[in-house]
């Protein structure tokens, strides 16, 4: 089509249903998929500070794993991989249940749950180890500093990481679109085909990712200034 007219996607509401639908999804995916890597990363933390060297050697390896093998082909070996060798009773129920965003899910969360574990442990690690000491002198139990005394310092420490790796997990959202999630991209990408207005289409998408990017920096720019008691004392 010739020109360039924004409003031949904005003002149809096919269109903008769709787009709204792949927004809805992605924030799905991504909640859920952070969610996951927040859980285990903390459960992998929890053994890798634990006194079995076997522990610390397998979480080593899970963390090697994820960080060198790329998100998209982990995407993949899950959803064309690992779900065809599943129970057919179960992989019906996952069919009918949107497998492909449950799929995307799992994938993007244990994936991030390797970096989330080393900002925590490089966070947990920049505390002072006379801080356990002075918690003890106090009276504290090794939970009751852990809680108190060192986590809050250590999460403190590994909020700038953890943001960033909050945004690229949001942006890596957008890789659900190889085993057929319908988030942003997918719904970009069946706009572009029925509207045939390539351009404009794929400039809304990239000012949406670009929009909730900022937003979510943004919000963790304000838990970080929230944290600390310096910043937050000046404001």
């Amino acid at each position: 089509m010739n020109g360039f007219d924004l409003s031949a996607i904005l003002r149809n509401p096919e269109y903008t249903s769709m787009l709204l639908h792949g927004i809805e999804m992605t924030f799905v995916i991504y909640i859920g998929s952070w969610l996951l890597a927040m859980i285990l990363a903390l459960l992998l933390l929890c053994i890798r500070f634990s006194p079995l060297r076997f522990g610390d050697r397998a979480v080593a390896a899970y963390v090697s794993y994820h960080r060198n093998v790329p998100t998209l082909v982990q995407l993949m070996l899950w959803y064309f991989g690992i779900f065809t060798l599943l129970p057919a009773g179960l992989t019906s129920w996952l069919a009918a249940h949107n497998a492909e965003a449950i799929f995307a899910v799992i994938g993007l969360g244990l994936c991030q749950a390797a970096y989330f574990s080393e900002d925590l442990r490089s966070g947990l690690r920049s505390v002072s180890p006379g801080q356990m000491e002075a918690a003890k002198a106090l009276g504290h139990g090794y939970i009751s500093a852990m809680r108190f005394v060192i986590m809050p310092q250590g999460v403190r420490n590994a909020l700038p990481p953890l943001i960033n790796h909050s945004v690229s997990l949001f942006k890596n959202s957008s890789l659900a679109i190889v085993i057929g999630a319908s988030e942003l991209t997918h719904a970009v990408k069946e706009v572009e085909n029925l509207s045939f207005r390539t351009f404009e289409i794929y400039l809304i998408g990239t000012v949406l990712y670009l929009f909730f990017s900022l937003l979510i920096m943004g919000a963790g720019a304000y838990l970080s200034m929230r944290a600390d008691p310096v910043r937050s004392a000046r404001t």
